[in-house]
Parts: structure tokens; C-alpha cells; sequence
């Protein structure tokens, strides 16, 4: 195509080798596969965004503490199933000085990065009530998310809460919910992909409904203290990580180090179930799991089948992270703000070329610039721009793959170098003088 930098010979080749019936539809995956493929045979680097890769090195604290922790000896040591009491005491305190909330060590369970966590969530939320057979997911979301239930053969519902703001939040839960059969609602904060962030009142909407209906909220927190119009930073003070766990006890969060400390490649995160659902007892749980309580059935029976916990030295590289954010020795939100800084940045590029923001309002308030942000492009659909971009060197995926009704697709800014922002410009050029004529 004019002006693109990539041989469209090359990428179609490419997509006919992986057998990719539609690129506009293809998984994460597919398409990192894709441009893995063009540019190892052009020699060209695509501009990426279709993978939340952190694009910062891993917080040093942790490196230091995971070095001398195997030094130590700890490899050859199978750890708790629930994880080593330091962490589970640093992970408590954690959520005591970020989100001013209070739950038991025992409930923080270390887990291989919040994919398992999820993973053995909805395998035990599945199974505590026969009458609920179904998760609500509050969309858009993180897709792989979906692919979990799908291997787990289970069943979900969702909703776009593009249109549901504020107390239209409710209606729209109430309709789902007053069915008797949803056991559980899952939903990230802020958002991925489009990066909303519920405000106190929905999430109070959402914790009364929990309790109202005797479900459990899920709270997928990857990008924790990452809402960058408020400075999160300070353990102990005010304001707090928003959290529905402010106005129910039965919620699940999920609390990673691939983002806030950039600590994707060794898989560790922490699962935290408070007290009263951790010790709650299911006759169903216990007929199906042969457990005694959801706590014991996440730790006893499920991660233990899974993988019989967590990597031993990564749970001390979490613990010394934890630690010296909670002593105020290490900020991790300065370390990450370099993320909301790009995405300015980006988000110009994109609009001064043709490109417009989907989802641009959290409520009244504009879209924090983050991790992520969601774009179109007058015409097209967000499949149809995810494919066009191929070509033009720059890789993304559609909304649609996240549950969004939108069109559009999604940017994550990570990987995507300052250094690369001159031919980033250059390529979006190039792509709106070839569509805009169109």
C-alpha cells in the first residue's frame, strides 16, 4: 500500500501460513504471531499494540530479593500451597494502606499471576450454588478471560457498560441478577481496554447487589493505583485504590506484579478472599471438591491440583516489593506513570491523522491517559482497522474481542518505544492519505 513500509506480499504470505481466516478477528495471540512472522522476514519493526507486554524494566527491589532468595536454597523447596506467611502478611498490609481496607493474611494467596487466580475463581464460584450457573462479565474485558470459561465449559453472560454509567449501572445488573442465576460478576478496574474507572457510587451499586443477590464480585485490579488523575502513591493516606470491597464482603480481588512492578515474566500474583467468604461453607462445594469451605477449596483442591502452588522464589521477589511499598521506601505508580505520559502523547498522533477516541469520558470526566486506550476511524469497522493497520506496520486488536459493542480497536501503549513515535506519526500519515481519499 502507498506509503507503508511493509510489503503487503509479505504479510499476506504470512497470514496464509497461520491459517488466519479473518486478521481483523484474529486472538492476541494470532496477531503477535503474525507480526512476529513479517517482521523477522522484512527486517521492519511494527509499531505494537496489540499485547499488554510492560514495556519498564522489573522493579529492582524484587530481582534482588527472587536472586537471594534462590541463593538461599529455595528452589529446591516445594512452598505452601497458600503461600509463605511473609507474603501473605506484606499482601494483607498492602490492601490495608492502598485500599484502606482490612482483610485477613490467610485470605491473600499467591497465585501464577491473576490468570490463575481467575482461573480457579470461576472454577469454584461455578460450584457453590446448583441454581447459579453462570458468570455476568461487566464488558469490555480482558479477553483471555473468556477463554477460560471456554476451556472450563462454562457458561457467561456480558454487557457493554459503554451506555450503563452511574445508576443505569444498576438497572442493567438488576436485570441480570433478578434471574437467580449469575454466581458471580467479573470486571477490571481501571478498565481494560478502555480504561474506565468506576467511580465510588457504582461500585457501591455493584456491592449492594452483590449482597442483595448472594453473588460474588470478582475485581480484576492488573493496573492497580494506575488511574493517574490521582496520585494513589502514599501507603496509608488518602485517596485509596477505588474498590467495591468497600461495600461488600463478597468479592475476590486480584492483585498482580506484571504491571505495577513490571514482574510479568515470573507469573506471581496474589488472590485475596476476605475472612467471612474464605470461611464460608457450600454444601455444593463440599459435594463436588470434597472441601470444607471456599477457601479451602481454592487452596486444598484446586491450586494444589493445578500446579501445587506458586514459585517459590517469585513469592519472595513479591514479598520484598510489597515490603517497601508499604514502607514508603519504593513508589511504584512513579515508576509506571511513564505509561500515562505515552499515551498523551499517542493519543494526538492518532487524532491529529484522522483517528478518534472511543471511549473518551469516564462518566463526566475525561479517559485518563494509561496502559491502554481505544481508537477508530471514520468507515471502518474495528475489525476492518485492525487489518488495514497490518499493512501500514502497526498491530492492534478489535474491541469486539474484548466485549465491547464499539467499533474500534484497542492501544496499549507498553511496548510501543518514545523513539518510535516520529515513525509512528509518519506510518498514521501514510495511513489516512491512502483511507481518507477512499
Amino acid at each position: 500500500m502507498s506509503g507503508s513500509p511493509i510489503d503487503k506480499t509479505i504479510v499476506d504470505q504470512k497470514i496464509k501460513e497461520l491459517r488466519i481466516p479473518e486478521v481483523g478477528k484474529a486472538s492476541i495471540r494470532e496477531i503477535v504471531a503474525l507480526v512476529n512472522l513479517v517482521e523477522e522476514e522484512t527486517g521492519e519493526k511494527y509499531i505494537r499494540m496489540e499485547m499488554g507486554v510492560p514495556g519498564l524494566p522489573p522493579a529492582k527491589v524484587g530481582t534482588e530479593a527472587e536472586i537471594d532468595a534462590l541463593k538461599r536454597g529455595v528452589g529446591s523447596i516445594y512452598p505452601m500451597v497458600d503461600g509463605i506467611k511473609p507474603l501473605k502478611e506484606e499482601a494483607a498490609k498492602f490492601v490495608r494502606n492502598f485500599m484502606n481496607i482490612d482483610v485477613h493474611p490467610k485470605g491473600c494467596i499467591p497465585t501464577v499471576g491473576s490468570m490463575q487466580g481467575t482461573y480457579v475463581a470461576f472454577l469454584a464460584a461455578n460450584n457453590i450454588d446448583e441454581k447459579k450457573d453462570t458468570a455476568l462479565f461487566i464488558d469490555p474485558g480482558f479477553p483471555v478471560q473468556k477463554q477460560q470459561m471456554l476451556v472450563l465449559g462454562q457458561k457467561y453472560a456480558t454487557f457493554d457498560v459503554f451506555s450503563y454509567r452511574g445508576e443505569k449501572l444498576r438497572i442493567k445488573l438488576e436485570e441480570f441478577l433478578s434471574k437467580g442465576n449469575i454466581h458471580s460478576i467479573i470486571y477490571s478496574n481501571p478498565n481494560n481496554p478502555s480504561w474506565i474507572c468506576f467511580t465510588e457510587d457504582e461500585l457501591k451499586i455493584i456491592g449492594e447487589l452483590a449482597n442483595k443477590y448472594d453473588v460474588i464480585v470478582m475485581e480484576d485490579l492488573a493496573y492497580f493505583g494506575m488511574d493517574f488523575r490521582r496520585d494513589l502513591s502514599e501507603p496509608g493516606k488518602p485517596p485509596f485504590q477505588p474498590t467495591v470491597a468497600k461495600y461488600t464482603n463478597n468479592f475476590i480481588l486480584f492483585i498482580s506484579s506484571s504491571k505495577i512492578f513490571s514482574y510479568a515474566g515470573q507469573r506471581i500474583g496474589v488472590m485475596v478472599i476476605p475472612e467471612s467468604l474464605f470461611d464460608r461453607d457450600y454444601p455444593v462445594l463440599q459435594k463436588r471438591f470434597h472441601s470444607t469451605t471456599f477457601g479451602s477449596t481454592i487452596t486444598l483442591r484446586l491450586l494444589y491440583s493445578i500446579s501445587s502452588g506458586t514459585s517459590h522464589s517469585a513469592q519472595w521477589a513479591l514479598t520484598a516489593m510489597l515490603k517497601a511499598v508499604n514502607e514508603g521506601s519504593f513508589n511504584f505508580v512513579d515508576d509506571v506513570k511513564e505509561y500515562g505520559e505515552k499515551a498523551k502523547v499517542m493519543k494526538r498522533l492518532f487524532l491529529e491523522n484522522g483517528f478518534d477516541i472511543v471511549y473518551k469520558k469516564d462518566i463526566d470526566q475525561p479517559i485518563a491517559d494509561g496502559f491502554y486506550f481505544t481508537i477508530s476511524y471514520p468507515g471502518m469497522t474495528g475489525n476492518e482497522l485492525v487489518a488495514n493497520l497490518i499493512y501500514f506496520g502497526i498491530s492492534a486488536i478489535a474491541l469486539d474481542n474484548t466485549g465491547s459493542l464499539e467499533e474500534g480497536i484497542r492501544a496499549c501503549v507498553s511496548f510501543v518505544k518514545r523513539d518510535q513515535f516520529e515513525e509512528l506519526e509518519k506510518r498514521l500519515k501514510a495511513f489516512n492519505q491512502t483511507f481518507s481519499e477512499k
